[in-house]
C-alpha cells in the first residue's frame, strides 16, 4: 500500500516525473499583458516580454483569439502585426506571449495540397499533420553556407522553347520574370508549372487576385500538376504580415524538400507584392521611407529571402520569381535590387504582347548568368547565331519600317527578313503546349540551318 510519505517523496535529481512537470507548468503563474495602442496596421502590447518573430495571442472574447507577430521591441511594449483582421481589436484586450515563432508543416504529405499564407490547409482535404512523417518546422532558417553550395552545372528544362534555348536555366539557379502589369508574367509562370522537368514544384501566389487562384489550380496546373506541387496562397486582401510570411512559408517548404535530396522548383508570383507588404509593415512600425517609400528593411528582406534558395549539399531549389516593374520602369528600386541578387532575368515586352507575340519574351534583353555552365559549346553557338540575327533585325528595324533598307546590305538582316515567320514561330508558343528541352534544341538547330548563318 502506498503511503502519503511515499507520495510526498521528491523525485531524484534529473528524473522528475513527466506528470509532475506538467503539474508544475499548469500551476505556474501566467503573465498576461494588454493591448495598449492600435495605430494603422500595428498593435502595441504592454506587460509582456518577447523577441522579434515571436507570436502573441490576443484574446477576442467568447473563447476566440487572434495571433500577432512581434516585429519590433521597445522598453514600453511589443509592437506586433496581426496575422488576421484588426477589425474589432481595442485597447485593453488581454494578450499572452506564446514564447514561440510561427511554424509550418513539413513532409511529403504536403504534395497536392493548397495552404494559406500561414501554412494552414485551405483545400478542404483535412489536416496535413495526420501523416506519420508529418512534422512542424520554424519559418525562419539560414541560407546554405557559400562553400556548402553545390555548383550549378545541370540544365533544367522548363517546357518553354525561348527559355530553354536562349536563356537556359540550371538546377539551383534563381531567375526573375520582369514585366509591367498585363504583359503575361502569370501566364508564363503557368507554362513553366506544367512543363518543368523538376521533381516537385512549390508555388506561391502572393498578393494576387482571388479570382485567379481557382483558375490557376484547375486550368493551369490541373490534377496532374497539382499532384506534384505544393501551393501557398495569400491574396491581396490578406493582412500585410500574412502576405509577407507566405513568401517565407513557401521558401521553408521548398527548403525542407531540398534537405530530403529533391530537386525543387519554387515559383513565386509576385516578389514585388512581397516587397510591398514589407513596406507596409516597415512604415507602420516607424521606419523612415527611403527610395520611392520603401524602407531599408525591404531590401535586406529581399536578400535574405532570395539567398535561401539555390543548391546545398543534398538537393536544389530553383527559384523563379515574377517582378512587377512599376510603370514599365525596369530600373525602379525593387526591380533593380532583385536583378542584382538573382542569377538571371527574363524581360517581357509590352510591345511584343500587344502584337500578339506570346510568350512576350524580349530575348535580347534577357540573360541567364549560368547558361554557359549548363550548355554545350554547340548549343551556345546555336543560341548565339539566333541572337545575332535578332540583334541585326532590331538595329535595322527603323530602315525596314520606312522601306529604306537595301537588300544585300547585311546577310544577318537579310536572313531575319526572309525567315521572320520561322523565327517568330520558334519564339512563340501556345500557353497549354509544353516542349521538352531536347525538342527545343532540335528546333533551334533546324532554324539556324534554315537561316544559313553561323555565330
Amino acid at each position: 500500500m502506498t503511503t502519503p510519505a511515499l507520495l510526498a517523496r521528491p523525485a531524484a535529481e534529473g528524473h522528475r516525473s513527466p506528470l509532475l512537470e506538467r503539474a508544475a507548468a499548469a500551476a505556474a503563474p501566467e503573465l498576461v499583458g494588454s493591448v495598449s495602442s492600435i495605430v494603422g496596421l500595428s498593435v502595441d502590447v504592454a506587460g509582456l516580454q518577447g523577441a522579434v518573430g515571436d507570436l502573441v495571442s490576443i484574446d477576442l472574447g467568447d473563447g476566440r483569439a487572434t495571433e500577432a507577430e512581434v516585429v519590433a521591441v521597445t522598453p514600453e511594449a511589443l509592437r506586433c502585426m496581426p496575422l488576421g483582421p484588426v477589425h474589432g481589436l481595442h485597447v485593453g484586450m488581454a494578450a499572452r506571449a506564446t514564447g514561440r515563432p510561427l511554424t509550418v508543416p513539413a513532409g511529403p504529405q504536403l504534395l497536392g495540397r493548397v495552404l494559406d499564407g500561414l501554412g494552414r490547409p485551405m483545400d478542404g482535404k483535412g489536416s496535413v499533420m495526420d501523416h506519420p512523417e508529418a512534422r512542424r518546422v520554424t519559418v525562419d532558417a539560414t541560407a546554405p553556407s557559400a562553400l556548402d553550395r553545390a555548383r550549378v552545372d545541370t540544365p533544367l528544362g522548363l517546357g518553354v522553347r525561348a527559355l530553354d534555348t536562349l536563356t537556359t536555366v540550371g538546377r539551383g539557379q534563381r531567375i526573375g520574370l520582369f514585366a509591367g502589369s498585363g504583359v503575361g508574367k502569370s501566364s508564363l509562370l503557368s507554362m513553366v508549372a506544367r512543363g518543368t522537368e523538376a521533381e516537385v514544384s512549390v508555388i506561391a501566389l502572393i498578393g494576387e487576385r482571388g479570382r485567379e487562384v481557382r483558375e490557376f489550380l484547375e486550368d493551369d496546373l490541373g490534377p496532374e500538376g497539382l499532384a506534384r506541387s505544393v501551393v501557398v496562397v495569400a491574396t491581396s486582401d490578406q493582412p500585410a504580415m500574412v502576405r509577407l510570411r507566405a513568401a517565407f512559408v513557401a521558401t521553408r517548404i521548398a527548403e525542407q524538400l531540398r534537405s530530403e535530396g529533391r530537386d525543387v522548383v519554387l515559383m513565386m508570383d509576385s516578389l514585388t507584392r512581397v516587397a510591398m507588404a514589407q513596406r507596409e509593415i516597415g512604415l507602420s512600425v516607424g521606419e523612415p521611407p527611403a527610395t520611392r517609400g520603401y524602407p531599408p528593411s525591404t531590401f535586406s528582406m529581399l536578400a535574405q529571402l532570395l539567398e535561401r534558395t539555390g543548391t546545398d549539399a543534398s538537393g536544389s531549389v530553383t527559384g523563379i520569381y515574377t517582378v512587377l516593374v512599376d510603370g514599365d520602369d525596369h530600373n525602379e528600386p525593387v526591380a533593380d535590387a532583385t536583378r542584382s541578387i538573382l542569377d538571371g532575368h527574363v524581360v517581357l515586352s509590352r510591345d511584343l504582347a500587344v502584337a500578339g507575340h506570346y510568350p512576350a519574351i524580349d530575348v535580347l534583353g534577357s540573360v541567364s548568368r549560368v547558361a554557359n555552365r549548363v550548355t554545350t559549346p554547340q548549343q551556345r553557338e546555336l543560341a548565339l547565331a539566333l541572337r545575332q540575327v535578332l540583334a541585326a533585325r532590331r538595329r535595322a528595324q527603323d530602315l525596314l519600317d520606312v522601306g529604306a533598307y537595301a537588300a544585300g546590305s547585311s546577310p544577318l538582316v537579310d536572313a531575319a527578313v526572309a525567315h521572320s515567320g520561322a523565327i517568330d514561330g520558334f519564339l512563340t508558343q501556345s500557353v497549354d503546349h509544353a516542349v521538352p528541352a531536347g525538342e527545343a534544341w532540335a528546333g533551334l538547330a533546324a532554324l539556324v540551318q534554315q537561316l544559313g548563318v553561323r555565330a
